[in-house]
């Protein structure tokens, strides 16, 4: 099995996406270098490969410096924000996610609640996640964190607690099938598995 990302909290804490989200601008523009990314035309396919071509085409890609700052790599025109992959976590795990995802991220990432009445939608058809399905500030596998283990996936974020109650949310889910993650937490989620 490929090896896969550490699920959203790795990926972006890893790079203290905290501070560059913290910007009040959706795309913050600063000047840093993607680490492992000889230049921006290879940036740019990596993150196209997180959604489908339609999506990856029209979306906005940014990069993120060692210090967790951004920058627009090349602006997009359909709402859709993706990250190429990054090259400190094993595995591949660019991902694109809607304007309501990214505002749901940023609130994760503050500890704040998410936004309320914003159902955003997420990409992640080149990698997968390895995370605490329990924790959403977990950074390894402990004997109480329900480590799991999916491939590429779509994630629904944000939605109304009635939605999540519709699907499985075993602290031990079946990952080849849709689960929610982090059930009973502000950060739930619908992890829907496609391959």
């Amino acid at each position: 099995m490929r090896h896969a990302i550490r699920a959203i909290p790795l990926l972006l804490s890893a790079v203290a996406l905290p501070a560059a989200l913290a910007c009040d601008d959706a795309h913050p523009m600063v000047a840093e270098d993607h680490a492992g990314h000889a230049d921006d035309a290879a940036m740019i396919e990596s993150a196209m490969h997180a959604a489908p071509k339609a999506i990856g085409d029209g979306a906005t890609i940014v990069a993120m410096g060692a210090d967790g700052s951004m920058r627009t790599v090349r602006p997009g025109t359909n709402g859709f924000t993706c990250m190429a992959d990054n090259p400190a976590t094993p595995g591949p795990d660019p991902m694109c996610m809607d304007a309501n995802a990214m505002a749901w991220v940023m609130a994760w990432v503050a500890k704040k609640d998410p936004p309320a009445g914003k159902v955003g939608f997420m990409y992640m058809l080149e990698g997968g996640t390895d995370a605490s399905n329990t924790d959403p500030y977990a950074t390894a596998p402990s004997a109480d964190n329900h480590w799991v283990s999916t491939g590429p996936h779509v994630m629904v974020v944000g939605a109304d607690p009635s939605f999540y109650a519709s699907y499985p949310s075993s602290p031990d889910p079946d990952t080849a099938q849709p689960y929610v993650m982090w059930a009973g937490t502000p950060y739930q989620h619908l992890m829907a598995p496609v391959k």
